[in-house]
């Protein structure tokens, strides 16, 4: 079944001067622009095209990959308002509208907003800065390490809110941050915890012994970047290590007591050293 708003695989049906048809199904068949046409295709041949509506609200496939699709959100810039709404740039012909009634507050010409795309009443592929109601508000299936995709919505005193798999809310406590969260910005996350209320934590890292690794691995390569020595160690002020690798010095001095007992660094009275042995073992 046909999805606007989704990248579809369709059948060529019809070759004409201006471009194809592809069999759209139950909605007809469908237009891609010769523009958008992949050289050296013919009828009878499958294409997977983005289907939308078209400045005339016709329905159209282009080749063309959108910055967003159907039931994402995503952060995109003004760059068009009247008094219908705002216009967002997503990367095709036709702006992304964002109705008067669908705007949080009034979007401004020129800056960029955090938006959730979906299809109004009359079918449109629209999008909406009223984030909130569009997020799932049943309760999350997620366990403590599962990795997630996540986007920074907003910074509090408690930590960064952000929107999890295009579909919850989650927070970033202030503790668990080491790196500047700029508002849109797209990370990978890890879910720490699943409150009895639904509510969610992530962190940035992976946690227990997976991100002990991965850190000591990251300590490792900068040792060897700075000829085998770090003027950092247990003792080091938690403002320095978090500069040097965006890290807590819990984490820090959990990594190089991981790597002291594999016989991969000493720790000196002023730093950690790599460990010259050749009998050194992996981490």
């Amino acid at each position: 079944m046909l999805e606007p708003g989704q990248f579809n695989n369709l059948r060529v049906v019809k070759e004409v001067a201006f471009g194809l048809y592809l069999d759209g199904g139950d909605w007809g068949e469908i237009l891609l622009p010769n523009k958008f046409v992949p050289e050296g295709t013919k009828v009878n041949d499958r294409l997977d095209v983005f289907i939308y509506f078209d400045s005339e609200d016709k329905i159209i496939a282009t080749t063309l990959t959108p910055r967003v699709t159907m039931g994402r959100c995503a952060y995109l810039k003004v760059v068009d308002v009247n008094r219908v709404g705002a216009f967002l740039d997503w990367g095709l012909d036709k702006d992304l509208l964002v109705p008067v009634p669908e705007q949080h507050r009034p979007l401004e010409l020129g800056k960029s907003y955090i938006v959730y795309v979906k299809q109004d009443h009359q079918d449109r592929i629209i999008a909406s800065s009223k984030i909130d109601h569009y997020l799932d508000k049943s309760p999350p299936d997620y366990k403590r390490g599962d990795e997630v995709d996540l986007m920074i919505a907003e910074n509090t005193a408690l930590g960064s809110k952000v929107i999890i798999n295009d579909s919850h809310w989650a927070l970033i406590h202030a503790d668990d941050i080491f790196q500047h969260l700029s508002y849109g910005k797209k990370l990978r996350g890890f879910i720490k915890t699943v409150r009895e209320d639904g509510k969610i934590d992530v962190v940035l890292r992976k946690m227990g012994q997976r991100h002990t690794s991965d850190l000591a691995k990251r300590i490792l390569v900068a040792l060897q970047n700075q000829g085998g020595f770090l003027p950092l160690h247990d003792k080091s002020s938690s403002l320095e290590i978090k500069r040097v690798f965006s890290d807590s010095k819990k984490s820090f001095k959990a990594a190089i007591g991981h790597l002291y007992k594999q016989g991969l660094i000493r720790i000196e009275a002023n730093g950690i050293r790599l460990q010259k042995s050749g009998e050194q073992k992996s981490c």
